[in-house]
């Protein structure tokens, strides 16, 4: 009998974090991930189970709401196994480094503030280090490849099945040997949209006594990518035509890749006028060198732009912006530009000096190409904002506001529905990563169409498999 605990993304859509407990062991953790938006604070509380405890963690992938508390557990204690897809680590290893350098950036600013008022004792340190997040690498990890079995133990072994959400994102199928008898446990983690502009179909899996599958999305369907496409290409070409410059708010890993797989095809199918596409973030120009790297992983029009000229991304409009000095270079350009930049968000990063410079010209347009949380600078400005406070200062928002909904790396409920349909034999479904309103419409849909049994998971509910 295995015992299976969700202690994040249960009845919400991150923190990511599965505990199996296997009756003749080992303990298994899937994904160790950060909590954000309204349930922020959960990442700093203790966790629900023993660091000590865990014997092997095995990561789906590498977006911080599935890895960005394992320097956490490794602070903790955990010494044993990592089990990882090679391209997800090195991902990993980019946004780990983020998460720790901007945890304590924010936390020498707050302390700083607090000594003005003697209260520096009441700000807690950051969650880790940077020191802790280079300590995860020297665990011992063991790299997966594609549908290729590994056996973990004498008793549990598992297969890493490409999920197409992002680069190295991997459903998770675990065949438990108990007694005799054989139970596999299938964790979708994110899956792709069967219309991935750079990532693959997710591969189908044919078994399952308990499927795990995220439901972010499972009340609904992404308008058609085509249409979203032809929208982007629409304001970019207009914009540039009428002299102004494009400023895209882009999430350094997946939608920036997306974004220059675009303005790359744009350029050898001569839609794209003449102009300096900036790539103004050190963290997503290391992503996109992953991405390359890693092309083989990649769908066939990927395939098509490396057999063209060598590489997936590049072309002659492109430039990197590694510096601050080559950054603030930007600031010189007129007209005809278009600047990728971070946060995704708004909520920080390069950005925002760009819209400072930039934000207040009627010529200009800003595409939003990924959702934005309640409460973020985004969100104010998708919303309608007139002006928005910069550095202590009034912008004024002049410039052309577009949020384009079509990109998301998530499947749909279509895409799920489908997914699941090809399952050979599927004895039960527990939903998780997903807003309770959105699961229970996902719930009544599979249990009409699929006729399957169907659980939405609780946050520490004991499940037993």
């Amino acid at each position: 009998m295995t015992i299976i605990q969700s202690f994040g993304a249960a009845e919400t859509v991150t923190g990511s974090c599965h505990f199996l407990q296997i009756k003749s062991g080992p303990n298994i953790l899937i994904d160790c991930g950060y909590f954000q938006g309204e349930n922020e604070q959960k990442t700093s509380e203790p966790f629900d189970f023993k660091s000590t405890d865990v014997d092997i963690v095995l990561l789906t992938h590498a977006h911080l709401d599935h890895v960005g508390r394992v320097p956490k557990l490794v602070k903790e204690g955990f010494d044993g196994k990592l089990v990882a897809l090679r391209a997800t680590m090195d991902l990993a290893e980019v946004i780990l480094m983020d998460s720790a350098k901007i945890a304590e950036e924010d936390y020498k600013t707050a302390l700083k503030k607090a000594r003005r008022t003697g209260n520096e004792k009441k700000i807690p340190p950051p969650i880790y280090s940077s020191d802790d997040a280079l300590a995860v690498f020297d665990l011992t990890i063991q790299y997966a490849e594609y549908d290729k079995t590994i056996q973990l133990t004498p008793n549990v072994k598992v297969t890493f099945r490409n999920a197409g959400h992002i680069l190295g994102s991997a459903t998770i199928q675990i065949e438990v040997t108990e007694d005799g008898v054989v139970k596999t446990l299938v964790f979708s983690g994110d899956l792709g949209s069967r219309r991935d502009i750079i990532m693959p179909h997710p591969a189908l899996v044919k078994k399952a006594d308990a499927l795990y599958i995220e439901s972010t999305y499972g009340d609904r369907n992404h308008r058609p990518l085509q249409e979203t496409i032809a929208e982007f290409k629409e304001i970019v070409i207009n914009t540039l035509k009428n002299k102004g410059n494009v400023l895209i708010p882009s999430f350094a890993v997946e939608r920036t890749q997306e974004v220059l797989l675009m303005l790359k095809e744009m350029y050898y199918n001569k839609e794209l006028p003449v102009c300096k596409v900036f790539l103004d973030s050190p963290m997503a120009i290391r992503a996109t060198q992953i991405y390359n790297n890693y092309h083989a992983e990649l769908n066939a029009v990927a395939d098509k732009l490396l057999l063209r000229d060598g590489t997936v991304f590049e072309f002659p409009y492109l430039q990197y912006s590694l510096k601050n000095q080559e950054s603030m270079l930007i600031n010189k350009e007129e007209s005809g530009c278009i600047i990728i930049a971070g946060s995704g968000m708004c909520t920080g990063g390069r950005i925002l000096h760009h819209f400072k410079h930039r934000l207040w010209d009627e010529r200009n347009s800003v595409i939003f190409v990924g959702y934005q949380v309640h409460g973020t600078l985004g969100r104010q400005m998708i919303d309608g904002a007139s002006s928005i406070q910069l550095f202590h200062e009034s912008i004024n928002v002049n410039a052309k506001i577009h949020m384009l909904n079509g990109f998301s790396a998530h499947a749909d409920q279509s895409d799920l529905l489908a997914w699941m349909g090809e399952f050979e034999q599927l004895e039960k479904v527990y939903l998780i990563h997903g807003e309770p309103d959105k699961q229970t419409v996902f719930k009544d849909v599979i249990k009409e169409q699929l006729h399957k049994s169907v659980h939405i998971v609780k946050y520490g509910e004991k499940i037993f498999v």
